[in-house]
């Protein structure tokens, strides 16, 4: 915890040497400052312009009991910390806590991200507690009710995360065989060219070498794809579709011999102050040892790369070399975990534009994509990662709404 707040004569020497294109680790070595320190200045001059702390109208803000703990710890540990440096600590903790997470869950930047459709549970405890410290341990339960066996067994065992024990291969294979059981045609390998609205009411989908005509569609593909198939005279629609932008994360699997592995968790997230390209490690051989190798321990590691940085930390996704990322993603595991071994097998995949980003404003965007259907009455639902969450259970969550909605439920 600093001493006392920054001088003015250092925030700009933060200014000058970035404008230098200093990294922020080096400008943190030369000022003698911490690199979360460095982080706040250099993102709180981007998004307010001004280096002071501004004053505030009215009574000052309550604090949240979370908070109250924080200050009590850091007036124990230096009795002399005034208010101004309480305040700016909490705030540069939760500035840290939402860029992690933002990176970990949309491998994007949270100065860009809108809160209110990345975390809608943040964004009510902000609204009505106010206090997004708060709301990261203080959210209630906001699930849908109860309703069925599995859910009712998580709840129960309190789980934190979820996998099949095939992979979540097995999730598209199961359900694959079960609706072809029951008639369902599925056609692989055949994109969508174009969606033509006929004056009947229905659909009719013009696929590599024909057609076929449907009374609803369902879209999961991304905002994107949609935006390029649709009629010319739903523009207001396509217009807003292609807004939604992606991000391309680089995914390097490593698996080593033994037990290598020094730290126990889930895994660990990279704030954006300590490197734009690398995002995150997940220990899979802890998370989910169900996976791990028979006939000999083994450890295994997932690396995240890129994401709303790839570009300009990693270069044009079509022109990297999996040799590069396998080689940043190793370098990645010996420094920051200390696992220096050689891999005895790696993945490397490159994922393009494959995580949604809710941008600032997404909330408006979807509030007129689905107010543009209901008033034109198309026989459309959209669902996927691209609209309403990005996560396995999200996908499944809302598709089972829009079907429920068509039946009427």
């Amino acid at each position: 915890m600093r001493s006392k707040e920054l001088s003015m004569q250092v925030k700009q020497a933060i200014l000058r040497l970035r404008k230098q294109k200093k990294p922020i680790r080096e400008i943190a070595a030369i000022l003698g400052v911490a690199k979360s320190t460095v982080w706040y200045i250099l993102r709180k001059k981007e998004s307010t312009g001004e280096l002071i702390n501004a004053k505030r109208p009215g009574n000052p803000q309550k604090t949240t009991v979370v908070d109250d703990r924080r200050i009590i710890s850091m007036v124990k540990r230096n009795p002399f910390t005034t208010a101004n440096q309480v305040n700016n600590t909490l705030q540069e903790l939760a500035d840290i806590v939402i860029d992690s997470l933002c990176r970990g869950v949309f491998a994007g930047d949270s100065r860009q991200l809108s809160l209110r459709s990345c975390f809608p549970f943040l964004y009510e405890a902000e609204r009505h507690k106010r206090s997004v410290v708060l709301g990261m341990v203080a959210t209630g339960d906001k699930t849908p009710p109860l309703d069925s066996p599995l859910i009712h067994r998580s709840k129960k065992e309190k789980w934190s995360q979820w996998s099949l024990r095939g992979g979540m291969q097995t999730l598209s294979d199961t359900l694959e065989a079960y609706i072809k059981d029951r008639g369902v045609q599925i056609h692989k390998d055949t994109p969508v060219e174009a969606l033509h609205w006929q004056a009947d009411g229905g659909w009719q989908i013009k696929v590599p070498g024909g057609s076929m005509a449907a009374d609803h569609v369902i879209s999961a593909v991304p905002a994107a794809v949609l935006s390029k198939v649709l009629p010319l005279n739903t523009e207001p629609m396509t217009n807003t579709l292609r807004e939604m932008s992606a991000a391309t994360v680089a995914v390097v699997n490593l698996e080593y011999d033994g037990d290598v592995l020094p730290v126990s968790g889930f895994g660990h997230l990279i704030p954006s102050f300590e490197g734009d390209a690398m995002l995150g490690i997940v220990y899979d051989s802890l998370a989910f040892p169900e996976h791990n190798r028979r006939g000999g321990s083994s450890t295994r590691l997932t690396v995240m790369l890129g994401g709303a940085w790839f570009e300009s930390s990693l270069g044009d996704p079509d022109a990297v070399s999996k040799e590069v990322l396998l080689s940043l993603a190793s370098t990645a595991a010996a420094t920051q975990l200390g696992v220096k071994e050689t891999p005895c097998r790696t993945i490397v995949t490159l994922n393009k534009s494959c995580i949604p980003q809710y941008t600032l404003g997404h909330w408006k965007r979807i509030d007129h994509l689905f107010s543009y259907i209901r008033q034109h009455s198309l026989p459309l639902s959209l669902v996927g990662a691209s609209y309403e969450g990005v996560s396995v259970n999200d996908c499944i969550y809302n598709a089972r709404k829009s079907v429920k909605r068509l039946l009427g439920c």
